[in-house]
C-alpha cells in the first residue's frame, strides 16, 4: 500500500487549487503556494512545467500513488486502444479505493484507501484489502458489517459536496455497483484535469 507522506494539504496550496473539493481547503483562504516565497510574483511556467504540474495534480488527486505506480498505469493506457489519456482516466478510476470514494463509503480518498487496507471493504461478497485493485465492470462493491456503524462511513455519507457518479450505481446504503468505465468528462473533479498534458509528460 502507497501511503502519503506530506500534509495532503500542501498539494492543494503548491497548485493554488482545491484539488479535491473539500471545504477545509487552505486555498480557499490563501491562493498563494506554502513557505517563506510563497506569494513571489509567479513567473511564466514553460511547457515542461505545465506537462509536470499537470502528472503531480493527477498523481496527487488519486491518493498520491507511487511514480513508479503511475508510470506502469500510463504504459497499460498507452498499449490500450483509443485514445491514452481517456484510457488513463479509466484506468485510475477503476482502481477499489477511489470506487469506495464515489460511492461515499469514505469522506476523502485516502480514508477511502484506509478502510479498504483494514479488511472493510467487499466485492463480489469476498473481502479485500488491496487499494489500487482493479475493479471490472459489473462488480458489486459492499462495506463489511462493522463498517456500516462506522463514524467516518457516516460523515462520508452525509457529506453535501459529492454526489455518486452515474458510473456507480448504490444498491441502499452499503452496496454499489460499477456499471461502465467512465469518460474524462464524466468523473467529477472539483479541479481541471489535464490527462493529455500528462501524456505529453510521459512522451517526451
Amino acid at each position: 500500500m502507497t501511503k502519503r507522506t506530506s500534509a495532503k494539504h500542501k498539494l492543494d496550496r503548491r497548485m493554488g487549487e482545491n484539488i479535491w473539493g473539500r471545504p477545509n481547503s487552505p486555498v480557499n483562504k490563501r491562493s498563494y503556494g506554502p513557505g517563506q516565497h510563497g506569494q513571489r510574483r509567479k513567473s511564466k511556467i514553460s511547457d515542461f512545467g505545465l506537462q509536470l504540474r499537470a502528472k503531480q495534480k493527477l498523481k496527487g488527486y488519486y491518493g498520491d500513488v507511487t511514480e513508479k505506480q503511475f508510470r506502469r498505469t500510463y504504459k497499460e493506457a498507452a498499449a490500450m486502444k483509443g485514445d491514452t489519456g481517456q484510457n488513463l482516466i479509466g484506468l485510475l478510476e477503476r482502481r477499489l479505493d477511489m470506487i469506495v470514494y464515489r460511492a461515499k463509503f469514505a469522506p476523502t480518498v485516502f480514508s477511502a484507501r484506509q478502510i479498504v487496507s483494514h479488511g472493510h471493504i467487499r466485492v463480489n461478497g469476498v473481502k479485500c484489502n488491496i487499494a489500487s485493485r482493479r475493479v471490472d465492470v459489473g462488480d458489486v462493491i459492499s462495506l463489511g458489517d462493522k463498517a456500516k456503524e462506522m463514524a467516518l462511513v457516516i460523515e462520508a455519507q452525509s457529506l453535501p459536496e459529492r454526489e455518486i457518479p452515474d458510473y456507480v450505481v448504490p444498491d441502499g446504503t452499503d452496496k454499489v455497483t460499477y456499471n461502465r468505465v467512465p469518460t474524462l468528462d464524466e468523473v467529477p473533479y472539483p479541479v481541471t484535469m489535464e490527462p493529455n498534458l500528462v501524456v505529453e509528460f510521459y512522451s517526451r
